[in-house]
This record gives C-alpha cells, structure tokens and sequence, in this order.
C-alpha cells in the first residue's frame, strides 16, 4: 500500500478512494505447530513503569484456519495514562515446527491488515526458506482491521461519495468537498469515540514492544513495507536496544514534512506513467499512439474527458476521474501488473468500458462484490495520516501546493492536491511530526529501496538508510513498490540471510 496518498485523504470526502498492493503467489506447506512448540528466548523482562500489566499479559492461541493461529491482547488507548481505558489488538501467526524465532510483519498503508498478510501474502511473498525458519506473526494496528477499528460512514454512504464527481481544484465544488469532509469527520467521532485521537504511529509502536515481551522475545525480528517501515523505524528509535533483525523494504522518509512527500510521489507516479507508456506503446497493444510525450498528452485529454463526463460501468455505478484515476493507479505499483492496466485502458478509451478500472479501483478500496467494503483501510488511513504529519490546511497553503503538483506532474498532479481538506475536518491536532529517526544503539537494520518505486521513491530509502545510525541500503534495480517477494532471486538471498542467518549484505548491493 501507498506510504501516503493524498488522494486516499480525500476518500474521506468523497472524492477518491484507497490505493493499495498486491503480492505475488508461491504455494507453502508448512502447517501450525501448538502454542508450546513456539520458541521461548529469553525475555526482556524490563517494563516501561505503569505497564507490567500489559508487558506481562498472556497469549492464548487458538486456531482460526488450517494453518492460522489467533489470539488478542490488550494495549492502553492512551501511553500517558495507561490506567484508563485499555483496546484490543488482534494478533494472527503461522507457527512451524523447528522454527528458532518469531518476525512481526506490517504491509503497509497505514490502515493495512497485519492479519490479512499472515493468512494471505506471507505464502506467496516469503521464501520457502524464510517460512520454515520463524514463526509468522500479523497484527493489526489499533485502529485497524479488527484491532479496536475505527468507524466512520457506511458502505451505501462510501459508494455514493466514489460516484460523487467533485473535483477539489474547482472552487464551485470545494465548498460541498468541505461540507461533505465535516459529515464524514462527524461520523467518525461518533462511532469511534475518543480513539479516534490514539491511532498514531508513534502508539502502535509502543504497542509492537507489548507484543514482543508477551511472545517472550528479548528483541523483535520485524519486516515491513511501505508505511510498515515508518512503523518499524519510529519503534527501533523508541526501543533501539529491543531491536533484533529488521527490514524495511520501499522505505519512508521520516523527515519530510507533508507537502514534500506529496510532491515525491507525484512526481515517482509521473515517472511509472511515461516507463509504462513505453512498454504499452512497445506492445502493440495500446490505445495511444506516437512517442511517449504525445501518448501522454492523448491520455491527460482522457482524463479530462471522464472529468467532464464520468463513465458508467455495467452495473450502473457511476465512475469519476477521482475513482478513475484510483483504478488507473493500482497496476503502476507492480510491473507485471502493466500489460492489465494496458487491457483495462483499451476497454476505457477504446471501448467506453470501464468495467476493467472499476474493478481495480474496488480492488484497492477493499470493496467487495457483493457491495460491502472488506476493511476499514480507507477510514484508518486519514486518521493515522493526519495524526502523524501535520498538514497546511489554509487556502492559499493549499493553492501552491496544487500549483507545484500541477507544474511537476502535469498528468495526475492535480488529483493529489488539496489533502489538507480532510484532516482539517477531523479537528484534532497532529501528534507527530517531520524528524530524524536514528534509533542510535540498535542492530544494524537493513533497508531495500527500489529505483523505479514511484510510491516511496528510492530517495526515500537512501534518505532513511542514511539517517538511521546503524543501517545497510540494498538497492533493487527495478520497477514498482517495494522489492521482497517480488523482484529477484538477488533480493531473496539477501533478505533471507540477513533474517535467517544474521549477515548484512555488503554495503552498495544493487539487485
């Protein structure tokens, strides 16, 4: 999923819709071992004072699948008064037998599900190697999936917003935007209450340590990717001393404030678009025509044509430039997902079929078939984004930034500008901010940056693997988001013996 999609923002009011990521798919065959074959290291005993409670908690695990185990534990909603209320986190693993260690795993969002990961991607995205070696754990963070989730509007209410063709740069409709954003935020407080003001990132780490003393570890072994590696690095700065062996693949920027990884991304997105332009006109497939630069103008016509006249799919859904957009988004985030997104503009500009861009644009909204939405991740990733980064909400703060993100990128620049709309809307102020995350005195962490990311550009992981105090850059000489299970064998053997067997690849490794 997107460290950061304006647009996602935006779902919020209507008028966009989540991003997300794919994995890839190779079968395993481990199966789940009981509770007392998992491994028992010697704990790190040593309790932030006023949590032994939660620190010393126990783990009941049950099956809730072939070969998945769930359990829950309990967290404080608020760190600076763990008396009061307290949440719950649900946890998921796949346990094998002869496994030595246990590895947390996150993908991403923020708003994306730990547990669906477990049961889902891990088979396909790890190495056969890398499954028989750990315990697989998934959590959801709070806020997320079943983990206490916040709550805002309704299926029937987020599929009218998807059809509702407003566009934010128009000032005859940012005025209902606006209005449309202060009932959304209204509904969110009313039916998630007051941890609606707990869901930042610097809290779901804290609660990643209560989960590593109740698995008994004295240091967590940890992968994430996307926003999973703002998560891991803002616990390896919290906790550098718990820190065992971590990757962060497509890594965030931790210093940037909003607007700038808004702009980054634009322009990564900008990127992906001409070097899938050029592979689709290669094909011989594509319905645009000429050099790259003159496809690209054919396709921003296009784009303006759904923004005068939205598209209707076949069952009678009404499809957007913003909800298009979405669905044209999807397949840029994985290379072998180009020649999909080749059919699917085919259909559209072709063919007036946008069937093909509906389906990807439900795809990464979590929507389901039969009308329901299968997560919260859209809802989960406004309140945690805003919570995190502050934003420049004021008129003319947001009026530059659309005018730089056109200037950059001049096809989809002015589909991520105005984010600022949403979290003002929210009212509550952000508790994190743009800084250096060094984690000084942790073991070295390992971070995988992608050269063709356009998501979290590579710059971003030099930017973090340079900041971090004790940190090795592998570099993926390739298209997409994130490099793990999903890129070569190159990237496999680094990963896995770096996680199996503790050896950092050499500094300057390129895949």
């Amino acid at each position: 999923m997107p460290a950061r999609s304006p647009m996602k923002r935006l779902a919020a009011v209507g008028t966009a819709m989540a991003l997300g990521l794919a994995g890839c798919s190779s079968p395993t065959a481990d199966s789940p071992s009981s509770a007392s074959n998992a491994p028992k290291p010697a704990p790190n005993t040593s309790a932030p004072e006023g949590l032994e409670t939660f620190y010393t908690q126990s783990l009941d695990w049950e099956k809730c699948g072939s070969v998945i185990e769930c359990a829950t534990i309990q967290v404080p909603m608020d760190y600076e008064n763990p008396e009061g209320e307290s949440i719950e986190l649900a946890l998921n693993r796949r346990a094998v037998d002869g496994a030595t260690r246990n590895i947390l795993v996150n993908p991403g969002g923020p708003g994306g599900s730990g547990l669906d990961m477990v049961s889902s991607t891990v088979p396909s995205m790890f190495s056969d190697d890398l499954q028989r070696a750990y315990n697989v754990i998934g959590f959801d963070p709070r806020g997320v999936g079943e983990s206490s989730p916040i709550t805002c509007q309704s299926a029937a209410e987020t599929d009218k917003g998807r059809q509702e063709n407003l566009l934010a740069w128009v000032p005859e409709d940012q005025h209902e935007i606006i209005e449309s954003a202060e009932d959304y935020a209204a509904d969110c407080a009313s039916n998630t209450g007051e941890l609606l003001d707990h869901v930042d990132t610097e809290s779901a780490a804290r609660d990643m340590d209560v989960i590593r003393a109740v698995l008994g570890d004295a240091q967590l072994d940890y992968l994430g990717v996307s926003y999973g590696t703002f998560l891991g690095a803002t616990y390896a700065d919290l906790f550098p001393q718990n820190v065992g062996r971590f990757v962060l693949d497509g890594a965030m920027d931790p210093s940037l404030p909003a607007a700038e990884v808004t702009l980054a991304q634009a322009v990564g997105f900008e990127k992906e678009i001409d070097a899938w332009l050029a592979s689709c006109l290669e094909s011989g497939n594509c319905p645009f025509t000429g050099t790259v630069e003159e496809a690209k103008v054919q396709l921003q016509q296009f784009f303006a044509q759904v923004e005068n006249e939205p598209m209707t799919a076949s069952d009678g859904r009404v499809v957007p430039i913003i909800d298009f957009v979405n669905g044209f988004i999807l397949p840029l985030y994985d290379d072998a997902s180009w020649s999909y997104l080749t059919d699917a503009m085919n259909a559209a500009v072709n063919d007036g079929n946008v069937d093909i861009i509906l389906s990807l644009a439900d795809l990464s909204a979590d929507r389901q078939s039969d009308g329901t939405y299968a997560s919260n991740s859209s809802d989960a990733y406004v309140a945690i984004d805003c919570l995190d980064r502050p934003t420049d909400s004021s008129q003319e703060a947001m009026q530059a930034e659309a005018t730089e993100l056109m200037r950059a990128a001049p096809t989809l620049g002015k589909y991520l500008a105005y984010s600022g709309i949403a979290c003002e809307a929210l009212d509550f102020e952000s508790t994190g901010k743009p800084e250096v995350l060094d984690a000084k005195g942790s073991n070295e962490i390992l971070v995988i940056g992608t050269v063709g990311d356009p998501a979290t550009p590579y710059k971003w992981s030099e930017a973090l693997a340079k900041q971090l105090d004790n940190a090795t850059l592998l570099t993926y000489e390739g298209h997409g988001h994130t490099a793990y299970g999903r890129s070569n064998e190159c990237i496999t053997k680094a990963v896995d013996e770096y996680l199996i067997d503790g050896k950092v690849p050499e500094a300057g490794t390129r895949c």
